[in-house]
């Protein structure tokens, strides 16, 4: 059966680069790792091969080589031990002429090299001699199945090779319309149930995964749920293989119950909306089995009922992803200033399992390839608050939004705007979204850096732009700070519109520091034409910065250090005397 897991691509050199993005392009969550000095524009950079991949590896992530298969072999020859775990290893040649599927035949190996391949319109290179000659790998099987004794499987498909026929028992098109041996006489037997069945070591047992679990209230602890769960599949012998998703309405997708219980029992969950459900409802079934009924179609049976809980049986393998909608997730996000090496591992991974993404369309394009494959909603800079409705709208469609920011998304930045939306309106329908804020860089910080460090003792950030809250308070804010020898931020420092505030906010500032007070201009950190300089707070006017600038307002302590190399580094000290 395929893994689950997101694969890792790994290349060695900048030719690959192209040929790897072809290969995540049909891999969804799939990670592009590049050796650092040698690769650009990947999505996790590495010093030394043999550890990064060894580190996957182990950790049971499926493995693509960009490279010859000889050092995947030896680089994986002292893990090599229990190919129950091993997770599948393929090795593709640069130009993706060959594709040779290496370990991980339980683990479907063979199904992933036949979708790389197919990319490039070339062969996999299988040499399974079962998959071959029966088309089809009985260790491996389709999504939906799951083999339940694979121990006898190894001595059934030699049986197979030298010549046994299999009858089969139950319904499974994989098989039937394979090229294995079925007579109904024959002497091994495959069963295809959803019932726990003793195997013997001439019979391969496949469970479908035909089992619903849905759940229309919380009337308990998790513990007892589950509990309650449990001996409802006990009853019905039920293998827990078969068990394809817990399904619930959308109205309590926000309970943790819902996801404990399913991650206890290794299934995702599904939701209906009020909608979906109605008229199941008005045709007499009870909450729990019009949830179950919705799951899995009106061909289907509920077989188990108790309160709350049902366990429904469809004719078919269910497929959860084509079923109701997923509980919806909105993370907002900071993407640093601008360059990708300054964006966080959880960012990246965010980017990469987002089905959308939202936000200014200048923050949208510093993603880079991370946007391939995302639904795009790009707006306007000012246009905070119908983004952010926006996006709690996809989210609760069941999708996975990310909102993205530059910098840090909650420092004057749009992780406020979605909270502010949240609090003003009262939407039953975001009720059931999983909010998640993940920090980036932000700007001071990255100008800081850039200089030395301005901001290494007490600081404040203040945004000079008075269109969200009135000059008098930043007035204020501005000589509080400055008398409290705060160093200080200032972000939006000038527009097109706003020039005036900045010179008065020097003004203020020159009441309490003196002329020669160091002042930092970052601006465009980690993008094209980045700049940082150090003047005079005497000589801070409009025309030295604009919006893309931030300013750093050193304290009376801060100092100027010119460097032995020409440059000049700015710090405040640690100790006041």
């Amino acid at each position: 059966m395929m893994t689950k897991v997101a694969p890792a691509v790994v290349v060695l050199g900048q030719n690959s680069v192209a040929v790897a993005r072809k290969i995540t392009s049909v891999l969804p969550g799939a990670t592009l790792y590049g050796l650092a000095g040698r690769t650009i524009e990947v999505d996790v950079s590495f010093s030394n091969f043999g550890e990064t991949v060894r580190e996957l590896f182990a950790q049971g992530t499926p493995v693509i080589g960009i490279c010859a298969a000889g050092i995947l072999i030896r680089t994986l020859a002292p893990m090599i031990s229990d190919k129950r775990q091993e997770p599948p290893v393929v090795a593709v040649a640069e130009d993706g002429s060959a594709v040779v599927p290496l370990l991980g035949g339980l683990s479907g190996v063979n199904d992933l090299a036949r979708r790389i391949a197919k990319v490039f319109d070339v062969k996999a290179a299988i040499t399974t001699t079962g998959d071959i000659r029966f088309r089809t790998a009985l260790l491996s099987p389709p999504a939906g199945y799951h083999l339940a004794n694979p121990d006898d499987a190894k001595t059934f498909i030699s049986d197979l090779l030298a010549g046994a026929q299999v009858k089969l028992e139950g319904i499974a098109l994989w098989l039937t319309n394979s090229q294995l041996p079925i007579d109904p006489n024959g002497n091994l037997t495959i069963k295809i149930s959803d019932r726990l069945l003793q195997p013997t070591s001439n019979c391969l047992i496949y469970n479908p995964a035909t089992i619903a679990i849905a759940i229309s209230e919380i009337s308990g602890t998790e513990d007892e749920v589950l509990a309650s769960i449990q001996q409802l599949l006990t009853e019905a012998e039920i293998a827990p293989a078969s068990i394809a998703g817990v399904f619930a309405p959308l109205t309590i997708a926000a309970n943790p119950v819902i996801h404990a219980v399913a991650s206890a029992l290794k299934v995702p969950t599904r939701f209906f909306t009020s909608n979906h459900l109605e008229s199941l409802l008005t045709q007499g079934y009870s909450p729990s089995q019009a949830v179950a009924i919705a799951a899995i179609g009106t061909d289907g049976e509920v077989i188990k009922t108790e309160k709350g809980i049902a366990i429904a049986i469809s004719p078919e393998p269910i497929n959860p992803n084509t079923i109701g909608q997923s509980r919806g997730r909105l993370a907002v996000i900071g993407t640093g200033p601008g360059s990708l090496q300054w964006m966080s591992p959880e960012v990246k991974e965010i980017l990469k399992s987002a089905t959308d993404l939202v936000g200014y369309t200048t923050y949208l394009n510093l993603v880079g390839s991370l946007a391939e494959g995302k639904q795009r909603h790009d707006s306007d800079n000012r246009q905070e608050i119908s983004r952010a409705e926006m996006a709690l709208d996809l989210a609760a469609q069941g999708r996975y939004v990310a909102v993205v920011s530059s910098g840090d998304p909650g420092i004057y930045a749009m992780a406020t705007a979605i909270f502010e939306v949240l609090d003003r309106h009262n939407k039953p329908e975001w009720d059931s979204i999983e909010i998640h804020v993940a920090p980036g860089i932000s700007a001071m910080q990255a100008t800081a850096a850039a200089i030395g460090a301005p901001l290494g003792h007490d600081f404040c950030t203040i945004s000079l732009s008075d269109i969200l809250k009135p000059w008098s308070i930043i007035e204020q804010r501005i000589a509080a700070a400055a008398e409290a020898d705060f160093a200080i931020a200032f972000y939006n420092p000038v527009s097109k519109e706003r020039t005036w505030q900045l010179t008065e906010a020097r003004n203020i500032l020159l009441r309490y520091r003196t002329p020669d007070t160091p002042v930092i201009l970052g601006r465009n950190l980690g993008r094209n034409g980045q700049t940082v300089k150090v003047i005079t707070l005497e000589d801070l006017t409009p025309e030295v910065a604009d919006m893309r600038t931030l300013i750093i307002i050193g304290s009376s302590k801060t100092k100027t250090i010119q460097r032995p190399d020409g440059n000049v580094s700015v710090y405040t000290p640690r100790h006041y005397s």
